[in-house]
């Protein structure tokens, strides 16, 4: 099922599609899964930390993917919130149901603690009001699982250190037609995470679809964290 939200115009919308023309399968692509077709390794981890029959909302959920295969073998009940077409209409294909808005515009359509999981991958890194969406993420559900690239990467730093810009694989973008407005590191996360009141229970790092354990601040070009919303103790 689709439903699509009018209150702003096409025109006018933001780009919060994170790094939707990245690399299929790579680190940044809304595309779920592998070349092999197998779900991406951050997504099956992100789908690990959700208990079966729960209720998940997926912001910026791209083709749908995660919400298909919860719901395939974990019976979650899962919705998508997705701005662009054609990733709201592979959503469609795959039975998930999906609501077409921009994350801008807030989550006003749904109610306090109306979910168990709240999930917002590669996304954060182009939403223009990283707060206000982490702390609407802790308003509708009693958890949040948040993913994005790692700026504190070493490469991006050398890249940095010879005058230039990264662009990589993770962020295939030149400096001047990004839509990652909004780069951190595992600690300027941690830091915000801190300061929201957000309750940090969990941490993935991966590079290129391969788990990261040692020196992940600057191995890993991919962090998922999860997190309690303070709603939730309550």
């Amino acid at each position: 099922m689709t439903l699509r939200s009018d209150k702003q115009d096409a025109s006018s919308r933001p780009d919060n599609r994170s790094t939707a023309a990245a690399p299929p399968g790579r680190p940044g692509s809304k595309k779920s899964t592998t070349r092999t077709g197998a779900l991406r390794p951050d997504l099956v981890r992100i789908a690990s930390w959700i208990k079966p029959q729960s209720r998940v909302l997926d912001l910026g959920c791209g083709d749908g993917g995660l919400l298909a295969y919860l719901r395939d073998h974990k019976s979650v009940v899962g919705a998508g919130v997705e701005l662009d077409d054609e990733h709201v209409i592979a959503s469609v294909r795959r039975g998930v149901s999906v609501i077409q808005q921009n994350l801008e515009n807030g989550l006003a359509l749904f109610g306090d603690q109306q979910f168990d999981t709240v999930v917002l991958s590669q996304t954060l890194q182009s939403m223009r009001h990283t707060e206000h969406i982490l702390r609407e993420m802790a308003r509708v559900a009693r958890s949040g699982v948040v993913s994005f690239p790692n700026f504190g990467y070493w490469p991006h730093g050398w890249s940095i250190l010879s005058g230039r810009m990264p662009v990589t694989g993770e962020m295939p973008y030149q400096w001047y037609d990004t839509p990652n407005i909004h780069l951190c590191t595992l600690r300027d996360f941690e830091g915000l995470a801190r300061s929201l009141g957000l309750r940090i229970t969990d941490l993935a790092t991966f590079n290129v679809n391969r788990e990261v354990k040692f020196l992940a601040s600057w191995r890993s070009t991919l962090a998922v964290y999860r997190f309690e919303s303070p709603r939730a103790a309550g």
